[in-house]
């Protein structure tokens, strides 16, 4: 039996480690976004102060760590940094946050488990994905993507009766940061919302797995240029939108804090470290873990924030997560077959090449014997010679 080195061990794991981690900064920043939301703060200048922090934060490594062979950027790369700034830091959080507004963050992290099923199918429409019916790992995806959004359907549009959780008996917090999110109407644009965040998200996953094709050694750069572009964009939109200079006011407080962790945590570390994770294992496994983050951000809210969680939230969830393991099963399978395709052809060019190898053993060998069998010659004629050389003297 063989056994795997540590270090082995260790490469293999660290995919999961790294998205695993994340996963805890999301319920996080989820958590205290929450709260400042609650407590007024525009999520527009949020996400500008976000991605402020975020470039500080990462543009420094990216320029001692990176200074070498970086890209050059024409207009097609610019371009696609735009539209990654733009689907990311702007469509993505500004919705999100909006959405978060009128939900709860258990809500918005269950329903954000979309993001497999809705990264799936643009990889097949982008080519990245490969279907074949008759196989039954593509089948998995296909049922697993149906059953993610009938599951997202049932959390749009059933609520059901609130469930009381055993601890938040106990929790008796003087206020509740969360929204009652009894009004059908509200829950709705909601739900809307963070979807339409959720569907950017992927399309981030997507681009971004075509763009560090040109910055495979230079991740950090490209966070920094994502981070950097995003921040203008977001100043832009909040100046349309927000009319009131006093918005822009923050001081040392949650708010300060929100940003902050927000920008160093889930957007330049995860951006970097998500890029990573692509690089290696690709835009599905990236997004495998984000269950992991609901189940987080609901013990979390429940215990800080007093979060109501409906019945609706919960069979929704199981339904996207069911869904969610069945994409990834069969994304799975998919590899285990793609390294097996790799194996035999590299047999097959082995075995092309071993028998040129022979060929030229052969001839060599040949040349080898037609060399003896010259030298025999030689020999058989010198000694006569030699001979007779002997009897002369």
């Amino acid at each position: 039996m063989e056994k795997i080195s540590p270090s082995n061990f260790l490469e293999t794991a660290k995919p999961y480690f790294a998205m695993i981690t994340l996963q805890f900064g999301y319920a996080g920043m989820n958590i205290i976004s929450k709260v400042s939301l609650s407590r007024g703060m525009s999520h527009y200048v949020l996400v500008v102060y976000r991605h402020a922090f975020a470039t500080a934060a990462i543009a420094p490594f990216a320029l001692f760590l990176e200074r070498k062979d970086q890209p050059r950027i024409t207009f097609k790369l610019f371009m696609q940094i735009f539209v990654l700034a733009l689907l990311g830091p702007v469509i993505d959080q500004n919705f999100y946050y909006a959405g978060l507004k009128y939900t709860s963050p258990t809500f918005s992290c269950a329903i954000s488990n979309v993001l497999p099923a809705m990264t799936f199918v643009m990889a097949l429409i982008f080519g990245m994905e490969k279907l074949n019916l008759k196989k039954v790992r593509c089948q998995a995806k296909i049922v697993g993507t149906i059953v993610t959004v009938a599951g997202a359907m049932v959390m749009t549009l059933y609520k059901g009766p609130i469930l009381e959780m055993v601890w938040s008996k106990h929790i008796h917090p003087r206020k509740s940061y969360t929204t009652d999110i009894t009004g059908h109407k509200d829950y709705f644009k909601g739900s809307m919302l963070v979807i339409t965040a959720t569907l950017a998200w992927s399309g981030l996953f997507v681009l971004q797995t075509h763009t560090l094709k040109t910055y495979k050694n230079h991740q950090l750069s490209l966070t920094s240029l994502m981070c950097f572009v995003g921040t203008l964009q977001a100043i832009a939109v909040t100046f349309v939108v927000e009319h009131k200079p006093s918005v822009w006011k923050i001081g040392f407080d949650m708010n300060l804090l929100s940003a902050a962790y927000a920008g160093i945590v889930t957007s330049s570390i995860s951006y970097y470290v998500q890029g990573l994770v692509i690089k290696k294992r690709g835009p599905v496994f990236a997004t495998a873990f984000s269950p992991l983050m609901m189940i987080i951000v609901a013990i979390m809210g429940s215990f800080i924030l007093a979060e109501k969680i409906f019945l609706g939230t919960v069979i929704g969830a199981i339904l996207i997560v069911i869904g969610l393991y069945s994409v990834l099963w069969g994304k799975h399978k998919e590899s285990i077959e793609n390294k097996d395709e790799d194996l035999q052809d590299a047999i097959k060019g082995a075995q092309v090449n071993g028998d040129a190898i022979s060929i030229m053993e052969d001839m060599e060998a040949n040349e080898i014997e037609m060399g003896k069998g010259k030298g025999n010659k030689l020999s058989s004629m010198s000694m006569p010679m030699k001979a007779s050389q002997d009897t002369m003297a």
